[in-house]
């Protein structure tokens, strides 16, 4: 059977530093994808002048798909990426993730029609931060400075469980059999799977929740959430985070279609992905070229 091709795609936002760190960790995948595609949610120039200076040098085609800075448009920046896309199967993943050496080929390991890829990722501490941002190598494996959370208790970390920055491909095709948690910051799918949903739901603006929902109607169009650990491994660079106190709040505007999406029963979002076909329909011959929607 022929392998499928690949994209894979960066959501970003003014850390072009951390997005170099990506890039790079990118760039020395055992196996590489056939594109990679940065969704930029309005990052100032600096982001775009440095993805021009990579794909230079970079070893597949590297495209920059930008939109102005609106507020948080997480979900719309996202169906972008998906549009311009030319892969078979999509790994989707944030801009501050740095991959292990095997991410990409683990991903497509356990790939299987009828299941989409539910990855973690490892997250390490502000003085490991530190030293990456710094240049420092990046290091996976149990001694690994980072932060682990309680079972049971979301809130509180501590230094322990460090058996899952472990890669133990035998152990997480036993995993696969789990369904995991739904984050939208390492996960993979069949591209013509999130067509068929149209996407993320484009009414999610502001922080949350557009990585649940879509979860929501994968499944109820009858895929199958499952768990990559120890495997796909990716270390998390510290940052402020942007969450409003609690997420989960039922009167929060994203987390009301969350939840018509679940009692409805919902497989199409009405505001998605469909929205940007015609944009993308006539791509340049060479996708080293840069998106030339940024002034």
């Amino acid at each position: 059977m022929q392998k499928p091709s690949v994209s894979l795609i960066i959501s970003t936002y003014n850390w072009k530093e951390a997005l170099a760190l990506v890039l790079d960790s990118v760039a020395r995948q055992s196996k590489l994808p056939d594109e990679v595609i940065v969704t930029d949610d309005g990052s100032r120039s600096d982001t775009a002048k440095l993805l021009r200076e990579k794909a230079k040098r970079y070893p597949v085609p590297l495209r920059h798909v930008w939109q102005p800075d609106e507020g948080f448009r997480l979900a719309r920046s996202r169906n972008r990426g998906i549009a311009a896309s030319r892969g078979d199967y999509l790994i989707q993943i944030d801009g501050d993730l740095i991959l292990h050496h095997h991410f990409v080929s683990d991903h497509l390991r356990f790939a299987r029609r009828g299941i989409f890829l539910q990855g973690t990722r490892i997250r390490t501490t502000e003085a490991e931060t530190a030293r990456l941002l710094a240049g420092g190598k990046p290091r996976f494996g149990w001694f690994v400075d980072a932060y682990y959370r309680v079972e049971g208790d979301r809130s509180t970390y501590h230094f322990g469980r460090r058996h899952h920055t472990l890669r133990i491909p035998w152990l997480a095709r036993l995993k696969t059999r789990a369904s995991g948690h739904p984050m939208g910051c390492n996960v993979s799918f069949w591209r013509d799977d999130l067509l068929r949903v149209n996407g993320y739901d484009e009414r999610m603006q502001g922080y949350g929740s557009e990585d649940l929902e879509i979860d929501i109607r994968l499944r109820n169009a009858g895929l199958r959430r499952s768990q990559l650990k120890f495997a796909a491994l990716a270390l998390h660079l510290e940052h402020r985070s942007v969450a409003p106190s609690d997420p989960s709040d039922p009167d929060l505007p994203n987390n009301k279609l969350l939840y018509a999406s679940r009692s409805e029963g919902r497989v199409r979002s009405p505001c998605g992905i469909d929205a940007h076909f015609k944009e993308f329909l006539q791509q340049p011959s060479d996708l080293r070229m840069i998106e030339a929607d940024q002034a």
